[in-house]
């Protein structure tokens, strides 16, 4: 079935830094896209405003005190969603090839199922710059009509969960039908990012659950870091050019860099 619609939602918390690199890029790819921030961050929403980008803020995600719930502020930006064809969530700090969205319409996925892609990990400012300053055609990715070109940062892991049948589509990019499961929300009791995107998958059985292995995505990361790192909250340096710096007075200070002008 040809796709008519694909709506994005991306929850950005103190991540103004990130989005503002990958947002002008994956743009393209969608025919609505909404952005979830809370009410201080005022970097996000500026940078929203500049880039015409519809943005909903919420204090859902810290509802009786939880650290950072984050599948609450994407079942919200859910909710102003059409959802009546492809739905797309997108972590704030993952860049999209230039021909993602030709490559989706090609592949005819199949609306009972969930898919996810895979990603590189780039993990620092330098190295980013390095890759998407240079000329178009050196990240294009696909290439002579039948290469696809992995991004020359290594590659991240998949999670493949026995007990559910193997791979399980995480977070950064999940992909599903809203018109097939519109009733299908993200879980409402989870108090950090942990769990939240695995929960959401499992809801299709192994059979459902797919890679759309031409598209390979970019993670940016200020620093190597370990695992969950973000789960309750911001916690890494800021991803910038001069320097890094952890601490909330300088990522405010860094947020507020982008909310200006």
């Amino acid at each position: 079935m040809p796709i008519r619609r694909i709506e994005a939602v991306t929850v950005c918390l103190d991540y103004a830094d990130f989005l503002a690199e990958t947002l002008p890029h994956n743009l393209r790819h969608f025919d609505n896209y909404i952005v979830v921030t809370r009410e201080d961050d005022a970097a996000t929403q500026r940078l929203c405003r500049r880039l015409g980008v519809e943005c909903r803020v919420t204090d859902l995600m810290h509802h009786e005190g939880d650290a950072f719930a984050k599948s609450r502020a994407i079942d919200y930006g859910l909710a102003y969603l059409r959802r009546d064809d492809w739905v797309v969530h997108l972590d704030a700090d993952i860049w999209l090839p230039p021909m993602t969205r030709q490559w989706i319409d090609w592949a005819q996925p199949d609306p009972d199922c969930i898919y996810g892609i895979d990603r590189c990990n780039c993990t620092s400012w330098d190295a980013w710059r390095k890759f998407i300053d240079r000329p178009m055609a050196d990240h294009h990715q696909h290439a002579h009509g039948c290469l696809t070109l992995p991004p020359p940062f290594p590659m991240g892991a998949r999670i493949s969960l026995r007990q559910y049948g193997g791979f399980v589509p995480i977070g950064f990019f999940q992909m599903w039908s809203g018109a097939r499961f519109p009733e299908r929300r993200y879980p409402l009791n989870q108090g950090s990012a942990e769990h939240t995107d695995v929960l959401h998958a499992i809801q299709w059985p192994a059979r459902s659950r797919r890679v759309l292995p031409e598209i390979i995505a970019v993670h940016l990361e200020s620093e190597a870091a370990k695992m969950g790192a973000n789960w309750k909250g911001r916690a890494t340096p800021r991803f910038g050019p001069q320097g890094t710096g952890n601490t909330d007075a300088q990522r405010r200070e860094t947020n507020a860099s982008y909310s200006k002008g």
